[in-house]
C-alpha cells in the first residue's frame, strides 16, 4: 500500500522535493495550505506545546508553530541519545531564525537538546503519514519511531487520551474506509486505482484525531490510544540502541 501511494504521488505530479517520494514521508503540493488549515483549528489554537515530526511536508507546520508562539519539540533521529528531544522555544529565537531553525539541518544548531524529563506536557502532536484512512488509521514509513515516541511520552505522563494527534496529507494520501476494511486509491479521473489493501492496526498504533488536507478537515470517531510502552514488542537490539528505553526499563 505504501508503494501504491508513493507511485501515485509521483505519477500524478503531486509529489514535491525531496525526490523520489518513496521510502519517506512524502512531501506534496499544497503542504503550506494544509498547515494553514491546521492552524485554523481549535486544537491548534488551544495548544501551547507541539510535538512534530521532522519531515518535509510538515515544515510549514513547524514554522507556523514558532510564529504563533508555541514551543516546539522534535525527536532526535532514531532516539539515539539520552537527551532524545530537541526543543525550540520561540521566545529564545529571533523571528528571522524561525525558518532555518525548523529545518532538519537547522534544528541541531538552534534547538536545545533535552531529556524526556525536561519536556513539558504536550498539547498537540503532529505526525507525518504516507497514507491515512478516513477512520484515522495511519500508515508511516514502517520503522515505528512515531508510535514509539508517542509511547515514551505516554509512559512519562506527557500525553494522554485527550491529547489530539493530527496529520497533514494530500487528498491522494487519504484512503477510504479504515478500521480493517478495504481501502482504495482513486486515479486522476476519480475511478478506483488498480489494487486493494487492508489497513490492519495493532494496539501500539496511534490513531489520528485530525486529518488535514489542503482542502478539508476530517475528524474520525475517537479511538482509544496506546497507554504506554509494550515491552514485549521491544527487541533487545532496539533496547540497546535507544538509551531512553533502558532508562525507563530500569
Amino acid at each position: 500500500m505504501r508503494t501504491r501511494v508513493w507511485d501515485d504521488l509521483e505519477d500524478s505530479g503531486v509529489a514535491r522535493f525531496p525526490f523520489p517520494p518513496h521510502g519517506r514521508i512524502p512531501n506534496f503540493a499544497g503542504a503550506d495550505d494544509a498547515a494553514e488549515r491546521l492552524a485554523d483549528q481549535p486544537e491548534w489554537e488551544a495548544a501551547e506545546t507541539i510535538k512534530a515530526n521532522p519531515d518535509a511536508p510538515q515544515l510549514p507546520v513547524r514554522r507556523r508553530a514558532l510564529r504563533d508562539g508555541k514551543t516546539l519539540y522534535m525527536a532526535v533521529p532514531r532516539l539515539r541519545d539520552e537527551q532524545c528531544f530537541l526543543e525550540l522555544d520561540p521566545t529564545e529565537l529571533a523571528p528571522e531564525e524561525y525558518d532555518p531553525a525548523t529545518t532538519v539541518s537547522g534544528i541541531g544548531e538552534y534547538g536545545v537538546q533535552v531529556g524526556p524529563e525536561a519536556v513539558g506536557e504536550i498539547d498537540l502532536i503532529v505526525s507525518g503519514s504516507v497514507a491515512v484512512t478516513e477512520a484515522g488509521d495511519r500508515i508511516g514509513k514502517g520503522e515505528g519511531y512515531s508510535d514509539l515516541e508517542y509511547a515514551i511520552l505516554r509512559e512519562l505522563g506527557l500525553v494522554d487520551d485527550e491529547t489530539p494527534v493530527a496529520t497533514t496529507v494530500h487528498e491522494r494520501q487519504l484512503l477510504e474506509g479504515g478500521g480493517g476494511g478495504e481501502d482504495e486509491l482513486e486515479d486522476e479521473a476519480g475511478g478506483e486505482a488498480e489494487g486493494e489493501g487492508t489497513v490492519e492496526t495493532e494496539p501500539h498504533d496511534v490513531p489520528m484525531d485530525l486529518l488535514v488536507t489542503p482542502d478539508r478537515v476530517i475528524r474520525p470517531a475517537s479511538s482509544r490510544k496506546p497507554t504506554g510502552l509494550d515491552w514485549e514488542l521491544l527487541e533487545d537490539e532496539r533496547l540497546a540502541e535507544i538509551p531512553v528505553l533502558k532508562q525507563l526499563q530500569d
